[in-house]
């Protein structure tokens, strides 16, 4: 056990509510401040992407005990169920048993916020936290950004309060301190496939669906209800983009053109359409996390990421697995567990924006691909058969907790040798085949 502080956590959603309750664990006084009321007392919003939760994020709350608590309210998906126009294709995601687990968002936020009220911190919502006062982790809240200002003081801060985070805007004006951000100039819009009259799913309830179109596409996650919730990523402007899509018409009709086998399992896309809001997509970057042994960020607020890996929430969690492995490590010396957490995590965070950024290009265009589906089958044929030499890159992201910077590593020089398998004669007719399998061997040493 540490020496007992008194912590402040700003946000309380994933990342925030887990952290909480492995500092209350370590014997800490924990208080969350959210400037949003309390999710379990609210409809959710219609602005979410159903959660993926593998291998790392389930570590993390296998660590502290709650692991079974959220597998309650998962559903497993072991492969992709890719809706091209004329035809339907599965891909597994890994080997046998391997799968990823959908979670709604509200569902999770709710069961996490409950899991750390028990474990004992304690929540203050509708609490505005204008700024933070680096040197002695002094909390400023208040009504309005110019009103009156209450002072709430505390031995350290955490702020895990998202993409556009408050506690980071105060480390921002700091010397020295490197900030970016990047907008995609894709929008998503969430729908809904209800389920059907006896409470079963109308589409395969164990995988990812996805309806790969190039510049936009459609995915669908599983809930426990029977239903799906639905994602769809276009463009803002221009051809095939959301400023076409200007009334229900134009989006029914756009639907039934591109989407045929989706239409008839979302009985009000139109309404929805026009009902829930447009998002945003930003990969934020930032450096330092952490201010002394008062101050550190956490989750998105310290490296935001396109949701196109799944890898969000998962790295989130990581962060708190890593930071608890220097809690231990370090015992009550906060400064350099704050400086060693940062030096381990941010290199992978940056890893994994990158992979997170091309996964989209890989959902939208390459799975709708006759040669890149040819290319994961030989890869899981080789995997099968040399599962110590060839681990795919997704598995390596999501079935292991390997480090991301590995993965992305070891990622593109697969992909280098993949590149030239593909160009081996008739690679379509003999991929199943021991020539492959030597060349992919002999390129292996060469690496």
């Amino acid at each position: 056990m540490q020496t007992p502080q008194n912590i402040a956590i700003v946000g309380s959603g994933l990342v925030g509510s887990l952290l909480a309750i492995y500092l209350r664990k370590a014997g800490h006084t924990v208080h969350i401040y959210d400037r949003s009321p309390d999710i379990r007392q609210i409809e959710f919003s219609g602005r979410s992407i159903n959660l993926a939760m593998s291998n790392r994020g389930w570590k993390a709350l296998d660590g502290v005990g709650v692991g079974d608590a959220v597998r309650e309210i998962a559903i497993p998906m072991d492969k992709r169920a890719i809706h091209l126009v004329d035809k339907l294709n599965f891909q597994p995601y890994g080997q046998e048993g391997e799968a990823i687990y959908s979670i709604s968002r509200g569902l999770l936020n709710r069961k996490m916020i409950d899991l750390a009220e028990a474990a004992g911190a304690e929540f203050f919502f509708e609490q505005r936290i204008w700024d933070v006062t680096l040197a002695d982790a002094t909390l400023h809240i208040g009504e309005t950004e110019r009103g009156a200002w209450e002072e709430k003081k505390y031995d350290m801060v955490f702020g895990a309060d998202g993409a556009f985070s408050r506690i980071r805007h105060r480390m921002q004006r700091q010397s020295m301190f490197d900030y970016s951000q990047e907008f995609l100039k894709i929008g998503y819009k969430e729908l809904n496939i209800p389920a059907n009259a006896d409470g079963s799913h109308k589409l395969d309830p164990n995988s990812f669906h996805i309806w790969p179109r190039g510049e936009y596409m459609l995915i669908a996650l599983p809930n426990l209800d029977g239903s799906f919730t639905c994602t769809l990523f276009m463009p803002f402007e221009g051809d095939n983009s959301l400023e076409e899509l200007k009334d229900m018409k134009l989006v029914e009709a756009f639907f039934a053109k591109n989407f045929p086998d989706a239409i008839d399992v979302i009985p009000k896309l139109a309404d929805d359409f026009f009902k829930n809001p447009t998002s945003t997509l930003v990969t934020m970057k930032c450096f330092p996390w952490t201010f002394e042994d008062k101050i550190a960020l956490i989750g998105d607020a310290s490296h935001a990421i396109v949701p196109f890996y799944g890898q969000g929430m998962n790295a989130g969690f990581e962060d708190i697995t890593v930071l608890n492995e220097m809690m231990q490590q370090y015992g009550d010396d906060w400064k350099t567990i704050f400086s060693e957490y940062q030096k381990s995590r941010k290199p992978n965070a940056d890893a994994i924006a990158e992979l997170s950024y091309r996964n989209f290009m890989e959902m939208s265009t390459k799975t709708a691909d006759e040669k890149f589906l040819l290319q994961k089958k030989i890869e899981k044929v080789f995997s099968d058969k040399h599962p110590n030499l060839w681990i795919p890159l997704y598995s390596r992201v999501t079935f292991s907790d390997r480090p991301y910077t590995e993965a992305l590593a070891i990622g593109d020089a697969q992909n280098a040798i993949m590149e030239e398998v593909l160009k081996m004669p008739n690679i379509d007719k003999n991929w199943d085949s021991e020539e492959v399998e030597h060349t992919i061997l002999k390129l292996l040493q060469l690496k």
